[in-house]
């Protein structure tokens, strides 16, 4: 175990009672309740009332890709965010329950020495939904906004083509007759520290918690600068950020999962079973920040942009 991974358990000690995974205990040997940062709630979504609405809402998305089927119509829907935020955990609720022959997840491995030299966007452009499709994507073409930006795997030339070029591939894909819905999972900084040391102590989750993950943590206000660059860059009003707060990940996933079946006009859709989204968990990208990003992206000191070539590139996660 390295001095990086060391640190997370500074001061904790593991309860490992728990069916669903480890609890780490604070010095008082009380739960660790870093949730609570910036989040409206005062309780977690209980998991019987969990279960019974995501139950509800997943009969609604069967009848959304039923919908799909019918109708030709082609659904992407990317989810993004810091580590650990909760992207692949919400992404396998929206489709446990689908028929994979006509929903696919999309989690791509780092690019290919052939596709590093491509345009940028190609290797996504085939895995774009064919009609009666859902595609998800777990990150997407916007790794090259987050994690190549900070950590020096782009060119700040590359870096600025991106920006400029992301609105128009996505308006040319709406334009084609694709749904694109965007989805940026918000975790703070302490939760997500949190996390990563459950990753750290639970067997079934080791796997998750790479190298990038602890660089990370280092990086937080740098991947903030980024963030809001990028929203800045790519919130249009053709294809809009939606950000979820998900230092409770039973209720982020229910109203993304709200949030996504609420857009789309399906057959036979049920509104009092899809319900409202909750605008304190899911809402445009200027409602929702953490504490201190909009303070960060002004930052007299933002992200050195690159001239050099880029270092070599991280194992997608």
């Amino acid at each position: 175990m390295n001095e990086a991974q060391r640190s997370l358990l500074d001061g904790l000690t593991v309860d490992e009672t728990s069916p669903e995974q480890p609890v780490l205990l604070d010095g008082a040997g009380g739960p660790i309740a870093t949730w609570r940062e910036n989040h409206p709630y005062d309780r977690k979504v209980r998991r019987r009332e969990y279960e019974r609405q995501k139950r509800v809402l997943q009969i609604e998305m069967l009848k959304l890709q039923r919908w799909a089927r019918d109708t030709g119509a082609r659904l992407i829907v990317v989810c993004e965010g810091r580590d650990a935020a909760g992207k692949g955990g919400t992404i396998h609720r929206f489709t446990e329950r689908l028929n994979p022959r006509s929903a696919r997840i999309v989690a791509l491995d780092k690019p290919t020495e052939r596709e590093t030299g491509q345009w940028y966007f190609q290797r996504y452009i085939a895995h774009l939904p064919a009609p009666g499709e859902l595609v998800f994507f777990d990150r997407s073409w916007y790794n090259r906004a987050g994690v190549e930006r900070v950590m020096d795997y782009c060119t700040g030339p590359q870096y600025e083509l991106f920006l400029r070029q992301c609105p128009r591939f996505e308006e040319m894909l709406i334009e084609d007759g694709m749904t694109l819905v965007k989805f940026w999972f918000s975790v703070s900084r302490g939760e997500q520290r949190t996390r990563f040391a459950i990753r750290q102590v639970d067997p079934v989750r080791q796997w998750k918690l790479s190298p990038t993950d602890l660089d990370s943590l280092d990086h937080w206000d740098d991947y903030t600068v980024a963030k809001i660059e990028m929203f800045r860059a790519t919130d249009t009003e053709h294809a809009p950020w939606t950000v979820v707060k998900s230092n409770d990940k039973r209720r982020a996933r229910l109203e993304a999962m709200r949030s996504l079946l609420a857009r789309v006009d399906y057959a036979s859709k049920d509104p009092e079973a899809v319900g409202t989204p909750d605008p304190l968990i899911v809402g445009p990208a200027d409602t929702l920040l953490e504490p201190g990003e909009e303070e960060s992206a002004l930052s007299p000191t933002p992200l050195a942009r690159h001239t050099e070539g880029p270092g070599k590139h991280p194992t997608a996660g």
